[in-house]
C-alpha cells in the first residue's frame, strides 16, 4: 500500500464523519424545537386543566364573595339609595327591582347588609330598561354606602285603546302603563291592532295641519293601512293608505275647512281616499255627496 493510497483513505474517512456530523447537527435543533414545542403544548394543557378545575371547584367565585364579605366587614355596605328623574312612573317597581339586588349581594356574602363590590350595578340598571316608562338609566355608588339611580322616562304623547284596554304610549309607540278608562288623560287616542306602531306617523302628519290637530278627539287604524281620523265636532275624515297621499288629502281638507268651515256642521264622514274626491255622508239617512272639494285659490 502506497503512501498516497493511506492518504486518500484517510481523506474519505475524514469526510464521511464530517458529513455523520453535520448530519448531526442539523437534526439536534429539529430535536430542541420539537421538545419545546412539546413543552409548550404540555404546559398549556395543565393550565387548562387547572383552569377547568378551579372552575369546578367554584374557587374564582367563593374568592369574590370572600373578597365582597371582607369588604363588607370593614363597612363598605349599602345602607340606602336615591331615586332621581322619576316624575310620571310610580316608585315601587323600581324599589322592588332595588331591594332584590340587595338581597342577593348579601346573601351571596352571607352578611346582613350588601357588600358595595357585589352590588350589580348592571343587572340593576337592565332590569329598570325593562320598564316602558323608563328610557334610559344609570346606577352608580357613592361612598361611602349609598346607591344613585337616575333614571330618564319617557314622555306619554298618546293613548292606545285596543282589545278594550288602554295604555300610555309615547311618540314612538312604546308602551309605558296601562291606565283605567276613568283616569285617561287629555291625550290623543288611537285605536286598533298596531295603531301604537303608527303614532309617529300620525303625530308627523298632525304636526301639518296645525289647524285640525287641537280637535283631533282619536284616531282608528284601518287594516293596518290607513288613518280614519275622529274629530271632537263629532264627523270622521276618512284617508287614503300612504303616508304621501294622506298628508296630501289632509292638507287639502284643512285648507277647505279653513276657508268655509267643513267641521262643525252635521256632517257625518268625509271619505277623501279616492284621490281629487270627497265623499261626504249626511245623517238621518240622507244620499251621500260625491264631487270635488272646493278649490283654495293661491
Amino acid at each position: 500500500m502506497s503512501a498516497a493510497h493511506v492518504r486518500r483513505g484517510g481523506a474519505a474517512q475524514a469526510r464521511q464523519r464530517k458529513g455523520k456530523s453535520s448530519s448531526a447537527a442539523r437534526r439536534g435543533p429539529d430535536r430542541s424545537r420539537v421538545n419545546k414545542v412539546t413543552g409548550i403544548v404540555f404546559g398549556g394543557f395543565l393550565i387548562a386543566i387547572a383552569g377547568v378545575t378551579l372552575v369546578a371547584l367554584d374557587v374564582p367565585a367563593r374568592a369574590a364573595r370572600s373578597a365582597g364579605a371582607a369588604m363588607g366587614e370593614a363597612g363598605f355596605t349599602i345602607n340606602g339609595y336615591q331615586i332621581t328623574g322619576l316624575h310620571r312612573m310610580a316608585r315601587a317597581p323600581i324599589d322592588a327591582v332595588v331591594a332584590d339586588e340587595l338581597h342577593r349581594a348579601a346573601s351571596t356574602a352571607g352578611t346582613a347588609k350588601a357588600p358595595q363590590t357585589l352590588v350589580s350595578t348592571a343587572e340593576i340598571r337592565d332590569r329598570l330598561l325593562g320598564f316602558g316608562w323608563i328610557k334610559d338609566a344609570r346606577v352608580s355608588r357613592r361612598l361611602p354606602d349609598t346607591l344613585v339611580i337616575d333614571v330618564v322616562e319617557r314622555t306619554p304623547a298618546a293613548l292606545w285603546q285596543d282589545r278594550g284596554e288602554l295604555a300610555l304610549v309615547d311618540a314612538n309607540g312604546v308602551v309605558l302603563d296601562r291606565v283605567p278608562v276613568d283616569k285617561m288623560p287629555d291625550l290623543p287616542l288611537l285605536i286598533g291592532p298596531g295603531a301604537n306602531g303608527q303614532a309617529q306617523e300620525l303625530s308627523e302628519l298632525m304636526a301639518a295641519v296645525p289647524t285640525l290637530k287641537p280637535q283631533l278627539a282619536s284616531a282608528t287604524w284601518v287594516g293596518g293601512r290607513r288613518w280614519d281620523l275622529n274629530f271632537q265636532t263629532g264627523e270622521t275624515v276618512a284617508l287614503p293608505e300612504g303616508e304621501d297621499a294622506a298628508r296630501v288629502a289632509l292638507t287639502k281638507f284643512a285648507r277647505v275647512d279653513k276657508s268655509t268651515g267643513l267641521l262643525g256642521h252635521g256632517m257625518l264622514r268625509f271619505d277623501l281616499r279616492i284621490p281629487g274626491k270627497m265623499i261626504v255622508r249626511l245623517p238621518h239617512g240622507l244620499e251621500p255627496i260625491t264631487g270635488n272639494p272646493p278649490q283654495q285659490e293661491g
